[in-house]
């Protein structure tokens, strides 16, 4: 079973890491920061660089926690919130499967941090070398609720923002 847990959380972390940095730097052909806040603000989460940071942080970090197996639920709320504005923001007006752009991955990766949350990241984890016992129902509960209420804040504060006077285009005088 350790050996089933850490492949799981090493490459599931490393993706998410992958994904962050892609925000964050343009590493692995992403966009970077600048890049990334244009398809933010295009997508009304505004400000878009702001946003564009934030997701980049969780996913860096979630990533990393996740990978090394520290601090687990933290980690899993990390990405299960960019997951979140995601699926609301992108890909549930497609529907669920992945083929048509719909949510089917999003959710499958919220499935895969929630289960770690629950049962841990087993032997094989920094949090068990540290004695970090954060595990369980509760724990999977916390990490499940923390990364929603993340994610779906993130599109409130940034659909909020896209239609406030200060960020509307005043109309041209004839």
């Amino acid at each position: 079973m350790n050996l089933g847990l850490l492949v799981l959380h090493v490459v599931v972390g490393l993706l998410f890491f992958a994904h962050g940095t892609q925000k964050l730097f343009g590493w692995f052909g992403g966009y970077g920061l600048v890049g990334t806040a244009g398809f933010f603000d295009q997508l009304g989460l505004r400000p878009g660089r702001l946003h564009a940071w934030a997701a980049a942080f969780a996913e860096t970090v979630g990533g990393i926690l996740l990978a090394l197996g520290l601090f687990t639920p933290i980690g899993a709320a990390l990405v299960i919130a960019v997951m979140t504005a995601a699926v609301i923001t992108v890909h549930w007006e497609k529907g669920l499967f992945n083929t048509e752009g719909g949510y089917e991955f999003n959710l499958t990766l919220v499935a895969a941090v929630f289960a770690l949350s629950g049962v841990g990241p087993g032997e094989w984890s920094l949090d068990n070398v540290f004695g970090i016992d954060w595990a369980g129902t509760g724990w999977a509960l916390i990490a499940l609720g923390a990364g929603l209420l993340g994610g779906i804040g993130a599109v409130i504060q940034g659909r909020a923002s896209s239609t406030s006077p200060a960020n509307q285009v005043p109309p041209t005088p004839a």
